[in-house]
């Protein structure tokens, strides 16, 4: 009978002790199991900085502050604005060619109009001026400028329109272009003209801005198309995917 006893206690330690030992190690059926967590957040957008400001996904996007720097023709010397090919009269106000595409542009995309001015007068009268500025291309001259870009740093991209003058850029171009570094800056070209397109000033602004990217798919208007071509301008400026 002790012997039975002594047995049945052995058994009972054995089994007391065992569960002492579980307790410290506790089963996986005692952890609590935490369901594996799916990643629904997107992913931070370059531009966010720190600010933590969320973009969502029907927000558009912005490709940086926009200027539209423009030369235009200078004011009429009396003559008949309607008559003058490099002149347009719009609602009764009389406007440059590219001043009114550098208008029509701002009204599409928005941004800060600039006149590229000069201390230099030129003369009111087409004519006169076309002979005018073959004669500063022949010295290669490089007009004062009167007006310049305060903030330069804060645009990212420019559009840069002027009328093409003997195959080329205005001179006013050329000083405008070097004065400022517009590295990293995307240049997009419009232009006025009579026939000539471009020519050769896309190339002219690449080597005068090598380390800007220039947009070799600008915008040419005749002369002979300005008042009818806001339409026009608002295809162009909407296939360009740019807005402030």
């Amino acid at each position: 009978m002790k012997r039975t006893l002594a047995v049945i206690l052995s058994v009972f330690m054995i089994v007391a002790l065992a569960a002492c030992g579980n307790n410290d190690n506790p089963s996986a059926d005692n952890t609590t199991k935490q369901p594996p967590v799916s990643d629904t957040s997107t992913p931070e957008s370059p531009d966010e900085g720190t600010s933590g400001t969320e973009v969502t996904p029907t927000e558009s996007r912005t490709n940086g502050k926009i200027l539209i720097a423009y030369f235009t023709m200078p004011k009429s010397d009396g003559v008949d604005a309607v008559a003058s090919a490099s002149r347009v009269v719009k609602d009764g106000e009389v406007l440059g060619n590219t001043q009114f595409i550098a208008q029509a542009i701002q009204k599409t995309v928005g941004g800060d109009l600039f006149a590229i001015e000069t201390v230099q007068e030129y003369p009111g009268d087409h004519d006169e001026l076309v002979d005018f500025a073959e004669r500063e291309q022949d010295e290669k001259v490089r007009p004062e400028l009167s007006t310049h870009v305060e903030k330069m740093d804060d645009y990212d991209v420019i559009l840069l329109g002027y009328p093409n003058w003997w195959a080329d850029l205005p001179m006013p171009l050329y000083s405008f272009l070097e004065e400022y570094d517009l590295s990293g800056k995307k240049i997009i070209p419009f232009a006025t003209h009579d026939g000539s397109r471009f020519s050769r000033t896309i190339r002219t602004i690449e080597d005068l801005q090598p380390n800007a990217t220039v947009v070799e798919d600008g915008l040419t208007v005749s002369r002979n198309s300005i008042v009818d071509a806001e339409d026009d301008v608002n295809e162009w400026v909407q296939s360009l995917g740019i807005t402030e």
